[in-house]
């Protein structure tokens, strides 16, 4: 098995001290680097953190938008993709995606349901489930097709996954971090792909 996780973001930081204390290998993927066509890196999971729409945090979104092919045929293969809250009030921050995702920028706390059944829903295992930080939601704009994997009690989408080809998109925005056993099992692959 591989445990390796590319972690998109401009400059290596908590998130990646983290997915390596859970015993991943992390791998930044700078915007340059994502945005290049030669880039070619060998990763099971490709982590998007909190705030990647947002200027003030992030500039890796013109990347996911120049490389939306790229993040598309990684899924397509058996990739994964976590990407958690824009924190933005701007359209179309998920215009990258092959589906339509629309996310309602939103700081709150409330208690979820989770489905039990899904393969990622242990996101929140470290957590108390009646009550997690939230940055926003996706409402019912969201492609319909998507699993939704969490909401809370009074309905809002808070992580939903696509199953696209080989792989899948998971969504969410639990301003949280992941649980460790998350984490572990997301990127572990019989196999990495080539991105």
């Amino acid at each position: 098995m591989k445990s390796k996780a590319g972690i998109a973001c401009d400059t290596a930081g908590f998130m990646n001290k983290y997915i390596e204390d859970c015993g991943v290998t992390c791998e930044l993927v700078s915007p340059q680097m994502l945005a290049t066509p030669f880039y070619k890196g060998n990763i099971v999971a490709l982590v998007i953190p909190t705030g990647f729409g947002n200027r003030m945090y992030s500039g890796i979104l013109p990347a996911l938008r120049a490389s939306a092919d790229r993040i598309e045929k990684f899924v397509k293969k058996g990739g994964r993709v976590l990407c958690f809250g824009a924190m933005t009030a701007d359209s179309n921050t998920y215009g990258w995606l092959p589906f339509k995702c629309s996310y309602v920028h939103d700081y709150f706390n409330a208690p979820i349901t989770v489905d039990k059944n899904n393969e990622f829903s242990g996101i929140t295992a470290d957590f108390d489930e009646n009550g997690i930080e939230f940055d926003g939601y996706f409402d019912d704009d969201t492609a319909p097709e998507c699993e939704v994997i969490a909401s809370t009690k009074d309905g809002k989408k808070v992580m939903i996954a696509k199953k696209h080809g080989e792989g899948y998109y998971v969504i969410t925005s639990i301003h949280e971090l992941p649980s460790k056993e998350f984490i572990r099992n997301f990127c572990t692959a019989n196999v990495e792909i080539l991105f």
